[in-house]
């Protein structure tokens, strides 16, 4: 098994934000200059770790490091804080911009708006938001920069090494190809038991799902379940995601989505006679309201699938340039 040392986690973190074209030299040249300022500190009778650790300190964030050996400003109001604004911005998007689209949708459907005032509420909605967060995250850091004067009276502390990031697995190991082959199999086996079956036991035979799935869309899903697990298996022999397998699945995403979500809208997707007979008066307001969350439950997981995919495509060719 191969020891990943400060060093090399550190190059990592560095080439992150470096341009593709640049990383084999970038990283060869940084990992050369970490190696010899190292070199130069054990001459003089330092320990090795003790060594690594104060040449990598002195060297600071290693995206800082990797914007000026690119020449890349880090400039919004200023240097200062720019990479703890980019930071927070990402993460509070990532958080709230999926509540605000459930939410709105929700109250759409309960409502009663037709899908397409739906669709153009969430999306406005989104762009507010979005709006709203930049404005404000960036008058924050304005005057944070204008009235601190150290990082540290903020709270947010010199970098160190003990911010480098773990490296992140690039899931085509044969763990991850054995979880999702089974995950795929176990849904495409719960769907078969729903419409054949049920899943309540004083109403046999009652599903879940609309019968009229069978047999023609759930064909349809274990076509689309038999590719998946194709690519699954084609990851792991590769042993990396690439950008062509990245593309491929997020045609099969999209494929699935589009399908599912138009089952939603024509209410072909789930048993509309589930909720009443199971819950009884009210039944259709909890079957509305659960189709939101169903099609936004959906349309998370495959977004979230091909977005996981792209990035371990990307962190797989830096991975692999950093390691020629």
């Amino acid at each position: 098994m191969t020891t990943t040392t400060l060093t090399d986690r550190y190059i990592d973190a560095a080439m992150r934000t470096v341009p593709e074209a640049q990383r084999p030299d970038l990283a060869a040249e940084l990992r050369g200059s970490i190696d010899d300022q190292i070199d130069a500190r054990i001459a003089g009778g330092e320990d090795p770790a003790a060594a690594e650790r104060a040449v990598l300190t002195s060297l600071g964030d290693p995206e800082v490091l990797a914007a000026q050996y690119t020449d890349r400003p880090l400039q919004l109001i200023g240097p200062r804080y720019f990479l703890d604004w980019w930071r927070l911005l990402k993460l509070l998007l990532a958080i709230v911009l999926p509540c605000a689209a459930f939410g709105v949708a929700l109250a759409q459907t309960l409502s009663g708006a037709s899908f397409g005032e739906l669709v153009g509420s969430v999306v406005v909605t989104l762009i507010q938001v979005t709006v709203n967060l930049g404005f404000w995250t960036v008058l924050v850091f304005a005057i944070v920069e204008r009235t601190v004067q150290r990082r540290a009276d903020m709270g947010l502390g010199e970098w160190s090494l003990d911010r480098l990031p773990e490296p992140r697995p690039r899931g085509a190991g044969f763990g991850d190809m054995v979880g999702q082959l089974v995950f795929l199999v176990l849904g495409v086996g719960l769907v078969l038991w729903d419409l054949a079956i049920g899943f309540v036991p004083s109403e046999r035979g009652l599903s879940f799902l609309d019968p009229g799935l069978w047999p023609t869309w759930f064909a349809g899903l274990v076509i689309l379940a038999v590719a998946e697990a194709v690519l699954t298996i084609v990851v792991y022999l590769v042993g990396r995601w690439t950008p062509a397998l990245a593309v491929t699945n997020l045609v099969l995403n999209a494929v699935f989505v589009t399908a599912a979500v138009w089952l939603l809208t024509q209410g072909r997707l789930l048993n509309a006679e589930f909720f009443p007979t199971v819950i009884g008066e009210g039944g259709d307001d909890v079957a509305g309201i659960l189709s939101v969350i169903f099609g936004f439950g959906i349309v998370a997981i495959a977004a979230w699938d091909t977005v996981d995919a792209f990035l371990k495509a990307r962190r797989g060719r830096g991975g692999a340039m950093l390691g020629r």
